[in-house]
């Protein structure tokens, strides 16, 4: 059976490049079929009546909705469309999503929360193309190395083995705290784990000082500073994050969970054993 997947891409968080990605990482996985729609940057209820309804044309088993604060106006309209039709629906979203875990609980929509995927210092004065991508490529690195991906590969892979074996989905509730995602992780150092830990409260903490200097702060002298800080933070998570990794390298306790040649989640540890 292959399982059909929707993914609706909205504005951008650091895991929306690689969502789908996750997925399929060597793009021959055989039991899944993945459809992907998206507005662009923008977010608003505009766009979102334009990319919704193109994904729930299309015949799809589940589909995934990911975005910027899953409360703002334009993904609450996704959430109201999603909730109304007739395909179970997942959101993805950053920290301020855990604002409307009770209103996706009630429309009946599954979420996942990832909190260390952190607003960017969206300052005209501080934030061009080229700042924008390093902020997005440190959020991936930390993301990654400190399990939250994983967190979200293993969650989406078990709806697909529900449909697969022809049962109801049951929608994931899922936070992906700092503990969440480094038990994900699997460190065999104690010493990487730390610094995973570390990586994803700084990342974390990343969100909060933007807000301030994005929304609360008046005067480029004062909020330039604030948010270029807050950059600075992230390149700081993603070397810890880089540095638990080289650590488990250097021991040769790499966990890696590929996908096999049936789509199944696979397992390994040393670099040089067959997964399994």
């Amino acid at each position: 059976m292959v399982v059909k997947i929707g993914i609706i891409k909205c504005g951008n968080i650091g895991t929306s490049p690689v969502l789908d990605l996750l997925l399929d990482e060597r793009a021959d996985r055989p039991n899944i079929d993945t459809c992907v729609v998206g507005s662009g940057a923008k977010m608003n209820p505009d766009e979102i009546e334009k990319a919704v309804p193109l994904m729930l044309e299309m015949e799809r088993d589940f589909v995934i909705f990911i975005s910027p604060n899953p409360g703002a106006p334009g993904p609450a309209k996704a959430r109201e469309l999603l909730s109304a039709a007739d395909v179970p629906a997942i959101i993805i979203g950053d920290a301020p999503g855990l604002r409307a875990k009770d209103e996706m609980n009630e429309q009946g929509l599954g979420y996942i929360i990832v909190k260390a995927d952190p607003m960017i210092g969206a300052r005209r004065e501080f934030l061009d193309p080229t700042e924008m991508a390093s902020f997005n490529s440190d959020v991936i690195k930390v993301l990654a190395l400190t399990g939250a991906y994983r967190v979200v590969q293993n969650t989406i892979d078990e709806v697909v083995a529900t449909v697969e074996a022809g049962n109801e989905i049951e929608l994931p509730k899922v936070v992906i705290t700092r503990d969440k995602a480094v038990e994900a992780a699997a460190f065999a150092s104690p010493y990487a784990k730390a610094k995973a830990m570390a990586a994803y409260e700084i990342a974390t903490k990343v969100a909060d000082i933007d807000v301030e200097g994005c929304f609360m702060t008046k005067g480029a002298e004062n909020y330039i500073p604030i948010v270029a800080s807050a950059h600075e933070m992230l390149k700081v998570a993603a070397d810890l994050a880089t540095q638990a990794r080289e650590i488990e390298k250097a021991n040769d306790t790499v966990v890696r969970t590929p996908h096999g040649g049936k789509g199944e989640t696979l397992a390994k540890c040393c670099l040089m054993e067959k997964p399994e």
